[in-house]
């Protein structure tokens, strides 16, 4: 497992986070492990998924990534 630490944009109260960890917790071999207004850390399965589909969740609930580390 690998984990990725996300700056995201657009996160500004408790229901973002909310959209953002179910979108997150959708994404096949992804364990949210710490969230919060504008970021997130994620550990996911490098054979199962990819930090790319994980953006790519984020921002089709309408929030920016803004880096991945």
């Amino acid at each position: 497992m690998t984990t990725v630490s996300m700056k995201i944009g657009g996160m500004t109260c408790g229901h973002c986070v909310a959209s953002v960890k179910k979108a997150l917790e959708t994404v096949q071999g992804a364990v949210v492990e710490e969230i919060a207004v504008g970021s997130a850390q994620v550990r996911y399965d490098e054979g199962a998924t990819s930090v790319g589909a994980l953006s790519q969740a984020v921002e089709d609930e309408g929030y920016t990534i803004l880096f991945t580390h």
